[in-house]
């Protein structure tokens, strides 16, 4: 399974989970973006980092490792990339460092050379399976969990969310945006189904057929037409065309149907399906 991938999915398209999963308030931490930062001059890449909005008085930098296999020098490597980057930012105001583990057991054996890190304030590991299983537990929370959930109960996790969603998230296209990786982390568990298979698993195909869905596409196609209308010229419609992507494939529309509905070339559009997967 694409872990990483998927994880960094859902941070960048709804931060406020991953502050509820290390105990944060969601609503303290509004604004944060999290973005994958190249430390210049050096080889490192940070693939996860949640920097502060300008106006937030707490600016702390987040940074955030999925790691999902045993990996004897993960901290070498993380605090390395760590202090790299506020060597070449020394206008960081603060730095909280978070490593998410499936279980304890994928923890490097040997710790010692960074025992006095990861016992600070500053350090906190995660482990997936060890997060509270209450029957009232937040939807951001359950699709996290989903990630490690048994695959004979995966299914039944996954619809009880679906459901969820639909019933918490106002907004339609956000309530898409999360139905689409709560079947993406089922398709990544169930890599001998087909797509068509897993949304009979999941009953998405009826969802397609809902108000909801159609108002979301509906909304995609017009994001677009006034993201053309603001150029004002053929080049700003193609691109207004192709910002409308994204949130017709969060809905759930096909890579052929989107091509043909919005005249762009099929190559296009899979690209950028691609750049979403």
């Amino acid at each position: 399974m694409k872990t990483d991938s998927i994880f960094y999915q859902l941070f960048a398209e709804f931060p406020s989970i991953f502050f509820e999963l290390i105990g944060r308030s969601p609503s303290d931490t509004q604004g944060y973006q999290f973005r994958s930062v190249e430390i210049k001059q050096t080889a490192f890449r940070i693939d996860g980092v949640f920097l502060p909005p300008e106006n937030n008085p707490d600016k702390t930098v987040y940074f955030c490792e999925v790691q999902f296999q045993k990996d004897e020098f993960l901290y070498h490597r993380l605090f390395a990339e760590l202090f790299l980057y506020l060597d070449q930012n020394p206008s960081t105001y603060d730095w909280y460092a978070v490593i998410i583990y499936p279980r304890r057991n994928l923890e490097p054996d040997e710790t010692r050379l960074h025992q006095v890190l990861l016992e600070s304030l500053k350090v906190q590991r995660v482990y997936l399976d060890e997060l509270d299983r209450s029957t009232n537990q937040s939807l951001g929370i359950g699709v996290v969990k989903l990630v490690v959930e048994p695959e004979e109960s995966a299914a039944s996790s996954a619809r009880q969310l679906i459901a969820q969603a639909r019933q918490e998230i106002a907004d339609r296209l956000s309530n898409q945006a999360i139905i689409d990786l709560i079947e993406t982390i089922i398709v990544y568990k169930f890599p001998q189904l087909s797509r068509q298979e897993v949304e009979d698993m999941l009953k998405l195909s009826e969802l397609k057929q809902t108000r909801v869905y159609q108002e979301a596409l509906e909304e995609g196609r017009q994001e677009g037409r006034q993201e053309g209308r603001q150029e004002g010229r053929q080049e700003g419609l193609r691109e207004g065309k192709i910002a409308a992507v994204p949130l017709l494939l969060k809905a759930g529309v096909s890579v052929e149907e989107i091509a043909q509905q919005l005249g762009l070339e099929m190559e296009t559009v899979m690209q950028i399906a691609q750049q979403q997967s």
